[in-house]
This record gives C-alpha cells, structure tokens and sequence, in this order.
C-alpha cells in the first residue's frame, strides 16, 4: 500500500510539474463584444465532458516535457466547443500531457468565447434547436478575437522559445472543431512573427470559417476528421485539403470512416483513438519533431 500511495504521488508530481504555469496573452477590447459572467470551469451533463465557458482573457497553461525528453518541438493546442466552450480536457489538457510525454512542449491556448449565461453549453444547445442561425450570429462576432488570441499565441511562445527550451523555427498550430477554424483562421493571417510552422486542424469547422487560397509560405498542414462527422466536416477537410494539394503545399489527410464528431482523445475502440499517434508519427516524417528514447 505504501508503494502504491508514493507510485501515486510521483504521477501526481510529474503532472503538476507538466501542467503548472498560466500565461496571460495580450487583448484588445471590442466594443461589440461584453462579458457579463465570469470564466466558468465545470462538467458539462449535457455534452458529458468537462468545459469552461466565458473566456474574455485569453490565457495558455504550458505542458513542458522533462529536459532529457525535450525535442524543441511545441504545439499550441486550441480545444473546440463551438466557441461556446473549450473542451479543456479531451482536446486540450489530455492531448497537452500526452505530447509532453513525448518530448514536446504543449500550450493549451483558452481562446476568447462568445459571452453566455452561467452554462454555455445549455446556451448552444438551446440556439441549436430553437434558433441555429443565432450561433452563427454570435460567432461571427467573436471569431475573430478568437483568431487573433491564436496569432497572439505564437508570436508569444516564438518570442519567449528560450525560456522553453523551443526551438523557434518549430512551433505548431493544432485545432479541433471551432479550435479547428481559430487554425484556418491563424493560417489565413498570421505575420512573420506569428507564422506557425506547421499546422494540425483536427475537424475543423469549415462551415464559419471559408476555405481559402493558402499563403505562399504555407507551413505543412496535417488534417484529420472521420467521414461519419455528423456536422458535416469531412466535406470541409476535403475542400481545406485541395486546396493545399492544389497550391502544391505539404499536405496530408487522415480521414476515418468512423469515428464521429468531437473525439479528441476519448476512447471509442476505433481506429480514430490513435490519431494522436498518426500526428507523432507524421511530426517525426516531416521532421517537425525528433524521435527520442
């Protein structure tokens, strides 16, 4: 038993030692955007996942590796929700620990949301059924704040790449679901300052966000998504995809036949569990990352 109780309080440790510096991120004000509740981390009965609803200050928590695991690799990691929430666990903190295991430097970025009563979720949920043009409405709203907390991101871990043991010239951008759209977004916009150096928009939500000529310094990009998506995104990853494909840009597309909506690093026993492992594998590939024992 006292094994076990010191075997414990070492896992304990090494995840609070991953998961232990909040970074605020600059904001500008807009004047058509007002929140009225305060940030809200809770679990969600209805969407059976933990959530945090009303960001009006964009922070990122850092998931740092050990030193002998470090690559010099990071990810800044925008969870989904329909910009309504951050999936904070399943496409956020979960993924954040398990790269950090594996030598790379992780920001779980809580991106700016739209202002919502106490449960955002219950809010979304609601618009979708009474009134789902008033999502759209809504997000178009805060769409671009969002976006810009993501450029803000890079331009933040690239400026302070030292600190973190990160190499400058290797920091991505990754994405599921509106996360997926604040990475189309970042692909669309970004500086030289807040170029990402590569790209993972994980179904991304194509539907508010329009698919475009990419840049001419497109960094390479891998897209995931499952065909049975049941909001419609396979589509969009296709689209997101040819146009890459077409620009001649370093592209790849993993597409499951199964595997749904909003996945993230739930288990479902499908081969869309190890989606995680195919992203590795690729980073490894492209030489985004390097393979450490």
């Amino acid at each position: 038993m006292k094994n076990c109780i010191l075997i414990g309080l070492g896992l304990f440790s090494l995840t609070f030692a991953m998961a232990q510096e909040i970074i605020k991120l600059p904001i500008k004000g807009d004047e058509n955007v007002t929140w009225e509740y305060p940030e809200r981390e809770y679990f969600s009965e209805i969407w059976q996942n933990q959530v945090v609803t009303n960001v009006s200050q964009p922070t990122m928590q850092v998931f740092q590796p050990s030193p002998e695991k470090n690559t010099g690799t990071a990810v800044i990691v925008a969870p989904g929700g329909g910009l309504f929430a951050h999936s904070i666990n399943s496409e956020g903190n979960d993924v954040g620990e398990w790269l950090a295991q594996r030598g790379i430097t992780t920001f779980v970025l809580k991106y700016r949301l739209v202002p919502t009563g106490k449960d955002g979720v219950a809010d979304i949920t609601e618009f979708a059924s009474s009134n789902p043009k008033k999502i759209d409405e809504k997000v178009a709203k805060v769409l671009p704040l969002s976006i810009q907390d993501g450029l803000n991101a890079i331009a933040h871990v690239r400026k302070n790449a030292s600190d973190y043991g990160i190499n400058p010239s290797k920091i991505g951008f990754m994405g599921f679901s509106a996360g997926g759209a604040v990475t189309m977004g970042v692909s669309y916009n970004y500086s030289e300052e807040s170029r990402p150096d590569f790209l993972v928009p994980i179904y991304p939500w194509t539907r508010v966000i329009e698919v475009k000529q990419p840049k001419t310094d497109a960094p390479p990009t891998l897209i995931i998504c499952a065909t049975d998506d049941p909001l419609d995104l396979a589509e969009g990853s296709i689209a997101l995809y040819e146009s890459l494909r077409k620009s001649e840009k370093s592209v790849a597309l993993h597409m499951y036949s199964k595997g749904g909506h909003g996945f993230g690093m739930k288990k479902q026993n499908l081969p869309s569990d190890q989606w995680i492992q195919r992203f590795y594998e690729w980073s490894i590939a492209e030489e985004i990352t390097v393979l450490k024992n």
